[in-house]
């Protein structure tokens, strides 16, 4: 294949766990592009494992904060100058700033994958005055980009008529998963006659539901809560669980590779995004723990997150929470599923085979190929 140039694509985390953008690296490896994908080292990131393509993480002095951003920029910055890219792919506001400035400085084109509604995420809902600075940065550079894509249908309505450029739509479902050794409970140490819930990913965050869930186990018999992953909250929970005494029906597991993930992930029952929708960001987010619950087959249960509920109403495989969010309604609608669950999974199940063989980054990356065929 004829060698189309170097692509730097550039996050702020640590490499390990984002899936979306690991799916875009091995796109681009695959249309004939170099690529190189710089993001940070953490004291607790894994060892990235093998890929097609180049990595490099950055190790910073400051690893969270307006210092965080503002170091890592520079260095992105510095970094990007002195490279010899044909194209520059920017993931979310808090990278923009030096690829922005790198592709005026170097003439070189800039693609933007905006995976949220950033400036609504509610670590700067909660703080006014930073989020006013990302406001500003946001309205500054947006409507001078000419590639851009995102999550869902509804940020992009609302990046359109907000900033009048057009944004294209890229939805991060999961590829699909296939196992030919699925793991037993048994092998996993899982209860084999426990209703058993499952969080999972890399943002098990405030106002996501996991607060609420953890409590709502008090009202929940013959069950267990699987906590996958990591995120700001979870010493939070684990001192929670311990309080309450909750030991026995909530089960924390670190953030482990993806295949190691989805065979805890297939032996659930349920599979919860039970995020806040009074957060903006929230009940417009369509989150890739919602995919790859579809990829391992199970039911899901959400709150009224306006991408989620379309696909679950549209191929009928699982339950929308429409009361608000507490430990009290989540304990009478996981009850009301439990009582429900035996004569409705087979049909559930069926259903997410259908939806798994239509939702998925096989069909998803085609939208893909058509932005990257014509770049402006």
């Amino acid at each position: 294949m004829e060698q189309k140039g170097h692509v730097i694509v550039s996050v702020t985390n640590d490499l390990v766990t984002d899936n979306r953008v690991a799916k875009v690296c091995d796109f681009l490896f695959s249309e004939g592009y170099s690529v190189t994908l710089i993001g940070r080292k953490l004291k607790s990131s894994f060892p990235i494992s093998e890929r097609k393509y180049k990595t490099k993480r950055l190790l910073l002095l400051f690893t969270k904060g307006p210092l965080f951003y503002l170091e890592y920029n520079i260095r992105l910055f510095l970094y990007l100058l002195f490279q010899r890219p044909t194209l520059l792919v920017s993931n979310d506001l808090d990278t923009l700033l030096a690829n922005y400035l790198v592709s005026k400085c170097k003439a070189v084109k800039l693609v933007y994958d905006t995976h949220e509604y950033f400036t609504e995420v509610p670590e700067l809902v909660e703080n006014p005055t930073k989020q006013k600075i990302w406001q500003r940065l946001e309205k500054w550079i947006f409507p001078k980009l000419k590639n851009i894509y995102t999550v869902n249908d509804s940020i992009a309505k609302i990046y359109s008529e907000k900033y009048g450029v057009p944004v294209h739509v890229v939805r991060n479902t999961a590829p699909i998963f296939e196992c030919t050794e699925k793991k037993s409970r048994t092998d996993l140490g899982l209860p084999l006659d426990k209703f058993i819930l499952i969080i999972q990913g890399s943002g098990i965050n405030r106002r996501r539901g996991a607060e609420e869930m953890v409590e709502a186990m008090n009202f929940i018999e013959n069950s267990l809560l699987l906590i996958i992953g990591s995120g700001d909250i979870l010493e939070e929970l684990k001192l929670k669980v311990e309080v309450e005494k909750l030991r026995e029906k909530v089960l924390f597991l670190p953030k482990m590779q993806y295949a190691e993930m989805m065979h805890y992930t297939m032996n659930a029952d349920l599979g919860l995004a039970i995020d806040h929708t009074d957060i903006l960001n929230h009940k417009l987010a369509l989150p890739n723990k919602f995919f790859d619950y579809i990829q391992a087959e199970i039911p899901i249960l959400a709150t009224e997150i306006v991408e989620i509920v379309k696909i679950i109403e549209k191929y009928k495989i699982g339950y929308i929470l429409k009361e608000k969010l507490t430990p009290d309604s989540l304990a009478e609608k996981i009850n009301q599923i439990k009582d429900l669950y035996s004569g409705e999974i087979n049909e559930l199940k069926e259903n997410l085979k259908k939806t798994k063989s239509s939702e998925n980054w096989d069909n998803e990356s085609l939208k893909l190929k058509k932005i990257y065929s014509n770049l402006n």
